[in-house]
This record gives structure tokens, sequence and C-alpha cells, in this order.
């Protein structure tokens, strides 16, 4: 008896391996012969970055050289559709699959700029979350922080292109400072109310610009960022209400367990 279950189990198991290759087999026979009917295209991405959108995307899908509408769907090639989705410098994935309906499903993720670098010759790029240069866009500017002063930053001047970690770029060391502070105030609700523009200066280094009182902070650069800031914070909350914010023209935070303030001068 024992020996009949054993042959009645194996037999079972063989009968549902032989049905699943025959519903694989009339699956892709199906998917050979459906056309695409429809194109649905999903842009995602950091609320209020709006550098590509579901049209642009589309076009970029229709415009493969091959008809899209109308082709069937085992002739699609869904990795070069992913890859030159992913070529866009605003993308920074794509993925691409297609429903028995005739529908291609385009799902796209946005780059999440955190900071524009302006160097001292005027060029200009941002630097996303994830290290990444991206060129700037006619279309859309992002509302990020902004870096100025003496920089000479390599950008994305052909394309995308890793700035952060790359040793082909070890001389412009600033990138990988500009964006551990960008995304500090960015990720600090504080801080990314208070400054939206830094300044840098190859001797006091980064310099922030407040949107209230009018002063230059000098914050220096390299460890210690955080508790600079901290220290900052708390010159802000319990100093500065009990005086004017417009007294002070500088800020110094550069040495340890001091505030140095340079008054304004009165006429």
């Amino acid at each position: 008896m024992k020996i009949n279950r054993n042959i009645v189990r194996v037999g079972g198991t063989v009968l549902a391996i032989v049905a699943v290759i025959v519903v694989l087999g009339f699956v892709e026979r199906t998917v050979d012969r459906t056309t695409v009917q429809a194109i649905d295209v999903e842009v995602r991405g950091r609320e209020g970055v709006h550098f590509i959108d579901e049209g642009s995307v589309r076009r970029e899908v229709l415009d493969l050289g091959v008809d899209v509408m109308g082709a069937t769907l085992g002739s699609l090639d869904l990795p070069a559709i992913e890859e030159r989705l992913r070529s866009i410098p605003a993308v920074a994935d794509a993925e691409v699959y297609h429903t028995m309906d005739g529908t291609l499903h385009v799902r796209v993720t946005q780059r999440d700029p955190v900071v524009r670098v302006i160097n001292s010759n005027g060029t200009s790029f941002y630097i996303d979350r994830d290290g990444w240069a991206m060129p700037t866009s006619l279309r859309h500017t992002a509302r990020v922080l902004v870096v100025t002063g003496d920089l000479d930053e390599v950008g994305a001047e052909n394309g995308v292109q890793r700035v952060i970690g790359n040793d082909s770029l070890e001389r412009h060391i600033l990138s990988d400072d500009i964006l551990r502070m960008a995304l500090f105030i960015r990720d600090d609700p504080f801080w990314d109310a208070m400054i939206d523009h830094v300044v840098v200066d190859r001797t006091t280094g980064f310099e922030l610009v407040p949107k209230v009182g009018g002063q230059r902070v000098l914050i220096g650069m390299g460890p210690g960022l955080e508790q600079r800031f901290n220290k900052l914070r708390l010159f802000y909350t319990k100093g500065m209400p009990r005086t004017d914010w417009r007294r002070y023209k500088r800020i110094d935070l550069r040495f340890a367990d001091q505030i140095v303030c340079t008054q304004r001068t009165t006429p």
C-alpha cells in the first residue's frame, strides 16, 4: 500500500509538471500573437520633482525605431527599452513589462537631486541623493540647496556620471563634502527651512547664507559638521531671540566650544 501511495504521489507530481509546461507553452504562443494595444506609463519620484512626465516617457518608447503600437508582445525587446529609458539623465531606474491584455507597462523612477552646484565659471549641475551628477534642464528647475563660490567641480558635461567614490575625479574632493552637507540640511526640517544657499571659500570652507538675518555663517567643512550645526541651532533658539537677528554680519563656528560673532558696524 505504501508503494502504491508513492506511485500515486509521483504520478501526480509528473502530471502537474506536464500541465505547467502545457500552460506555459500556451501562454508563450498567446504572447507571440497578442499585439500592443495600450501603453501604461507611471513616473515615480520625490514630490515636486518634474524633470520628466508621462508624455515624454511615452514619446521615448514610441520613438524606438519600431512600431510599438500594434507590435506583438513577444517581439518587443524589453531590456533594450529599459536601457533606453535609463539613458535619460533624469531617470534613475526603469522597469518595462507587459500583460496578457496587450498593455505595455512602463515604470520610471526619477533621480532625486539634493543640491545644485554652480562653478565659478558658470557651469552648473545637480548631484542626486546617490552621488550622481546630472545636468540641469530647461524644462524644470529643482528647488534644492544651491552651492556657489570658489568651485571647479566636475559635473555632468558628458551626461550623468558618478561623482562620489569615483577615483578618476579624486581632485574634485568637494563634491563629497557638498553632498554630505546637502543631505544633512534637507533631511532636517529646521535647516531645510533656514538654509537654501551655501558659498564655498577655499580659506574658510562652507559659508551658510540663512534666509533671515542677512549674516554669513562660517561652518567650515570636514569632520564634526553635525556638531557645528547643532551648536548653531542652539545659538539660534537660545541666543538669537534675545537680540536683533540683523545685529551680526558674521557667525563663526569653526572653533571648538565657542561661537565667534562679528557685529555690524553702524554709520
